[in-house]
């Protein structure tokens, strides 16, 4: 499913236009976004599931066509955990 997707069944099971629906979706993945912006952002939606930072190390990789080492930047990933009852749905 992409974005057009979620749009269209987001305003079949609202009565919403499908470009007011797009600006609500895109309202909710900017305020998750600013969330987790802020240094301790963490994003908790009971059911679904939670969005959090995760810290990688910086380190050493190879180039793979090369075989020459480089330095890998530590950086920041958003980590995604599924709440119970998403699990217990898809299950």
């Amino acid at each position: 499913m992409n974005k057009n997707d979620l749009v269209a069944v987001v305003a079949d099971k609202t009565d919403l236009p499908k470009a007011k629906t797009a600006e609500v979706i895109d309202a909710v993945l900017d305020a998750i976004t600013a969330a987790l912006k802020k240094k301790d952002g963490e994003v908790r939606l009971v059911g679904f599931g939670t969005f959090s930072k995760s810290k990688r190390k910086a380190g050493i990789g190879r180039n793979p066509r090369t075989g020459e080492q480089i330095k890998i930047a530590s950086s920041v990933s958003v980590r995604f955990k599924a709440g119970k009852a998403l699990k217990d749905a898809v299950n």
